[in-house]
């Protein structure tokens, strides 16, 4: 009965934590972004667009062209490749040729600087970049015609240094798709939400960052972060330590997610809670304890189940439908709201993910294992060695496992 009381009382923290972040995320979604009663007169400065490519994302032409449609007054755009062979070439290529008015660079260098693969692509993207003011944007976003104008807003006051974007997961077909989708409109966008309006921690993510040259190059450039895998984040970080703020637009950009495999959600997720324990240390516990749904059948689990046990669950998982539903409702998504049914179980899942940064610190990327330390920072990973040892110990639980 003692362990039932404490799994309840975590429980009841994580409930708590669905509240505040739903009242976070209603207070963001509720702000008008039209830039009406801004202290700064608007300004529309030219803005190079960042676009690092690799392979074929869900939707890629539709994502791309969508930036070409912006209601802007001068952009350029910067599709980056390491090759002609990557398949997403021949995208940019009929993107380019179906726009051809639009000021469309494509940069096909290879980069190797860096571990980090994205920004090995946005070293030499950043070259041919003729204006102050960067944005950065991953090719599974689709945006609408006033994006650029809405974020923009922000850098006419100079004392902000970067403009970061609340995010929703659309367009899911499969599985896999549906629970990334959730992940971002739940624990991901309130999460975010939660840390910049009651913590006043500016939590960037790298979908869209917009920012200045100067103040990108006083943090030491792409170069600086070309061995982080959390390469948003430490942008964020420092540019925040220059006394510069870092701002959360309430304007949502798409993460289009059709395809996916649940093989893929659980590995992405698999990565970035790695990625979030070396940033975070201690701070990665309240991830957990805030999982209600998954420490609510913890009693049943351990002991032998009860009313009360029974009772537990049920409401964590039925508050936990309603907190997902009620955030998609906010955000304007684009689900089913039957598939907020699976909202419980990928979060049981997402239980499970946790405690795998707790036994290994290895990240497979794009073809390429590393060892991923604090803050992030990535080292090859060594072709013998204990940590080749450990990696294929892992792998053969993994493969007993699946």
């Amino acid at each position: 009965m003692i362990l039932l009381w404490i799994f309840a009382g975590i429980t009841l923290f994580g409930i708590t934590g669905y509240m505040l972040q739903m009242i976070a995320v209603r207070s963001y979604m509720d702000t008008p972004n039209s830039g009406e009663g801004m202290r700064f007169p608007r300004s529309f400065p030219p803005v190079s667009i960042l676009k690092p490519l690799k392979g074929l994302d869900d939707g890629l032409f539709d994502n791309l062209a969508s930036f070409c449609n912006l209601d802007y007054p001068q952009y350029q755009l910067i599709f980056a490749l390491q090759n002609q062979n990557d398949p997403a070439y021949k995208v940019v290529q009929k993107i380019k040729e179906k726009y051809p008015s639009k000021d469309i660079t494509i940069v096909i260098e290879h980069c190797d600087e860096g571990l980090n693969p994205k920004v090995n692509n946005l070293i030499p993207a950043y070259k041919r970049a003729k204006h102050e003011l960067i944005l950065i944007s991953d090719s599974n976003v689709r945006v609408e015609k006033d994006y650029l104008t809405d974020i923009s807003q922000h850098m006419d006051d100079p004392s902000v240094g970067l403009v970061s974007n609340m995010i929703k997961g659309v367009s899911g077909r499969s599985l896999g798709a549906f629970m990334e989708n959730l992940h971002l409109n739940s624990f991901i966008v309130g999460s975010v939400c939660f840390l910049d309006k009651y913590l006043k921690l500016p939590c960037v993510i790298g979908k869209s960052m917009l920012m200045r040259k100067n103040d990108l190059e006083a943090i030491g450039g792409f170069r600086g972060v070309k061995d982080f895998l959390a390469e948003d984040y430490i942008i964020g970080e420092r540019i925040h330590k220059l006394g510069k703020r870092v701002v959360l637009s309430n304007h949502l950009i798409n993460n289009v997610n059709e395809y996916w495999g649940v093989k893929r959600f659980i590995n992405r997720h698999t990565r970035w809670g790695k990625l979030r324990w070396q940033i975070g240390g201690a701070k990665y516990i309240s991830e957990l304890a805030g999982n209600a749904v998954f420490i609510s059948l913890m009693p049943m689990a351990l002991t032998p189940a009860s009313r009360l046990s029974v009772l537990l669950a049920a409401t964590a998982v039925s508050v936990k439908i309603a907190h997902d539903y009620y955030i998609g409702k906010k955000l304007r998504t684009d689900m089913n709201p039957l598939l907020y049914l699976l909202s419980p179980v990928k979060d049981l899942i997402i239980g499970f993910v946790w405690f795998v940064p707790l036994l290994s610190n290895t990240v497979a990327w794009r073809g390429n294992r590393y060892i991923i330390g604090k803050d992030s920072v990535l080292s090859p990973m060594p072709e013998t060695g204990m940590w080749v040892f450990k990696h294929k110990v892992f792998s053969a639980i993994r493969a007993k496992l699946a």
